[in-house]
């Protein structure tokens, strides 16, 4: 007979291992959980326009001319830069941080003229909206802050009420600016700037021509770009 004292249950309760199936579900409700925490973040945060010192070139061609976008600058620049671009695409984002100083330059001394293109492709909810209230911006004269800011906190969802705060801190926070947000005022617009940048054959953001010339993909920089304006303006 085994003088070895009978196990305690307690102990024994304790050494059980625990289910992988449950490991599984704890792990997936922790992502869960984190999940729904980084969207309420990204609809709720605070917007904060960051006073960066861009200048804000006039507008030359406003929203809503059919099959036109959005020409910033000085009339009568020898180069016009056409940026087609989506404020969902995280690609237009590093294009922005990469070639937006010299994009800025360029448009502010008059060597260049900048037209903004918004399609609709990567997000069919928050590119149309977001393109929308682009057009009411630039609409007001702030189609270059706007857009700055859009993709300076790309992380955001940019909700409507997102959007109407950052109008206001903008200067353009009036009724009729926030009409246009609530009403989608430039829905139309958008199609028809869509139509032509697929006549023009399109198919992706960002694009950049230069005086009518398509930008290659490994030019898509700072360097790329001074150089294709150059070889016009020089």
């Amino acid at each position: 007979m085994s003088n070895k004292p009978p196990a305690n249950p307690l102990l024994q309760q304790n050494k059980r291992r625990i289910a992988p199936g449950i490991i599984v579900v704890i792990v997936l409700v922790l992502a869960l959980g984190a999940g729904v925490g980084v969207q309420y973040w990204r609809g709720h945060s605070k917007v904060e326009v960051s006073a960066n010192g861009r200048p804000e070139p006039a507008v030359i061609t406003a929203p809503g001319t059919t099959g036109k976008g959005v020409m910033v600058g000085k009339s009568g620049a020898k180069v016009n830069i056409d940026l087609y671009l989506d404020f969902r695409c995280p690609h237009c984002a590093e294009f922005e941080d990469a070639t937006g100083a010299t994009i800025d330059k360029l448009v502010q001394d008059g060597t260049a003229t900048l037209t903004y293109w918004p399609m609709q492709f990567v997000n069919p909810d928050a590119s149309p909206r977001l393109a929308n209230a682009f057009a009411a911006a630039a609409a007001n004269g702030k189609a270059l802050s706007f857009a700055d800011q859009l993709y300076g906190d790309f992380s955001k969802s940019w909700t409507t009420g997102q959007l109407l705060d950052l109008g206001k801190q903008l200067g353009v926070g009036d009724d009729k600016f926030q009409q246009a947000i609530q009403n989608n005022t430039y829905a139309g617009w958008l199609e028809s700037v869509s139509k032509a940048a697929d006549d023009r054959g399109v198919t992706g953001t960002p694009t950049v021509y230069v005086n009518g010339k398509q930008l290659p993909a490994d030019q898509l920089t700072a360097d790329g770009l001074q150089k294709a304006v150059d070889a016009i303006a020089s």
